[in-house]
């Protein structure tokens, strides 16, 4: 297993501003999926969004919200850099 792969035990971040993810704003959800997939019960993610897809709430909480009920998702703040973060609790 690579160490992408692996489960985060403790709350961590997943950074999602790369320019691929510029790029796609399919890659950022699909790769937000994956990272909640990877937080252990009890734990976070914070999801580092690029700010060129806009507020994550327009194209990614509803999709984070059906595949994942039982998460709690908190907008934390705006980056000096333009992203966003959001706080994905399992």
């Amino acid at each position: 297993m690579s160490h992408s792969e692996e489960t985060h035990d403790t709350s961590w971040s997943a950074n999602l501003e790369g320019p691929d993810h510029a790029a796609s704003r399919e890659l950022v959800v699909e790769e937000a999926i994956a990272a909640v997939e990877r937080t252990a019960a009890g734990t976070h993610v914070n999801l580092v969004t690029h700010g060129d897809h806009g507020h994550p709430e327009t194209y990614l909480y509803g999709v984070l919200r059906e595949r994942f009920a039982d998460a709690t998702l908190e907008y934390v703040d705006r980056c000096g850099c333009g992203g966003h973060v959001t706080r994905v609790h399992v």
